[in-house]
């Protein structure tokens, strides 16, 4: 079982621990309900340092990477970035990551807990004389997220970095800990999201900053459990639960982020683009409100009337709106607000309510 350098900061501070794609990270810390509220109250901090990272490097670095995956990187200046996803040939999510333009680099950020997933389907297409190298930075390279209404404050004071103005998936650098790091801005709860990307040599002394910096505000480290409820109210959605191979991007409402219809040719760009052209998306991305239920399972199926129409992806209690919250993909028909479907499991059936995304938005 792999573990974070910051194992035993996280055991200091009584969390639970569970395995993830084979690393063993923080659940919860006691008190979920209080990790949840100081991200939407004040802050919190998070350590990612098990997420997939990449580092792509060579002359072809940037030309390999746009033969491949969906999206358009090709407009993107140093400090930019931008989501994208890598599709198989018949247009389904194998993997969503945020990619950082660097001078020198190109930094890839699997968005959900999916292991070698991006990696180990990246690496297939590195052809034999492609002037780049491919380096797996999951060990080498630590991740933070720091979030909630206080995180500029925080980050500004922990590391000297002002980035007030920086939009959503965009970046500076800065030198944490005697280490070159990246500071980023990204989506991951509906507040402001800061995450602090640097090798795992310098993670201590940055999570250490960060914890001083916070601690007049009441900042609280957050586990998986308050993340992932965290994540369904802000209507974002990960790879592996969510997006995966049974989806195709149009469907996950990823059009104008993920992908792009212009770019040219890359595995699976025919089959989105038909898509786009004839209108003809079969499912779609749909929150869901389920009422006297209890969390149900990853794959439970949706169903209006005796019909199944779809599934659930994610379902989490929602600490916002004290109900049980869900991601769906019913077919296209059943997808408006307000329509009324059903979910079965355990023997027992419960009303589902299809809810406009995101559940939450900052007041």
């Amino acid at each position: 079982m792999k573990q974070s350098r910051l194992h035993q900061q996280h055991a200091q501070l009584g969390a639970t621990f569970e395995d993830i794609t084979g690393w063993e990270i923080p659940a919860h810390y006691g008190d979920v309900a209080a990790e949840h509220r100081a991200v939407r109250r004040t802050v919190g901090i998070a350590d990612l340092s098990h997420r997939g990272k990449l580092r792509v490097t060579g002359e072809d670095r940037v030309k390999w990477l746009q033969s491949v995956i969906s999206n358009d990187i090709l407009p993107l200046q140093p400090g930019q970035g931008r989501y994208s996803g890598f599709l198989t040939h018949k247009g389904k999510m194998l993997t969503y990551f945020r990619l950082y333009m660097q001078t020198e680099a190109v930094m890839l950020e699997d968005v959900g807990e999916i292991g070698d997933t991006t990696f180990q389907a990246l690496r297939k297409f590195l052809l034999y004389g492609t002037k780049a190298k491919l380096e797996n930075c999951a060990e080498s390279w630590g991740l933070l997220l720091i979030s909630g209404p206080k995180a500029l404050h925080v980050v500004q004071s922990a590391f000297g970095v002002d980035v007030t103005d920086l939009k959503p998936v965009d970046f500076v650098t800065a030198q944490i800990g005697g280490h070159h790091a990246l500071v980023l801005r990204t989506e991951e709860t509906g507040e402001i999201d800061i995450e602090v990307l640097l090798p795992t040599d310098g993670l201590l002394a940055a999570w250490t900053s960060a914890m001083q910096a916070g601690d007049k505000f009441g900042m609280r480290a957050i586990g998986s459990h308050a993340r992932e409820a965290l994540r369904l109210e802000a209507g974002l959605p990960k790879a592996g639960a969510d997006l995966n191979e049974e989806i195709v991007p149009p469907e996950a409402n990823l059009e104008e982020k993920a992908f792009s219809l212009n770019k040219g040719c890359y595995p699976g760009q025919e089959v989105v683009a038909r898509m786009d052209t004839y209108g003809n998306v079969r499912r779609k991305l749909v929150g869901l409100i389920l009422k006297d239920s209890v969390v149900p399972p990853h794959g439970t199926k949706l169903y209006s009337g005796d019909r199944e129409v779809g599934w659930i992806s994610s379902a989490v209690h929602s600490p916002q709106l004290n109900e049980i919250i869900a991601f769906g993909f019913p077919l296209r028909d059943f997808s408006k607000p307000g329509t009324e479907l059903a979910v079965k499991f355990e023997g027992s059936r419960y009303p589902a309510i299809v809810q406009a995304l995101p559940f939450y938005t900052k007041q």
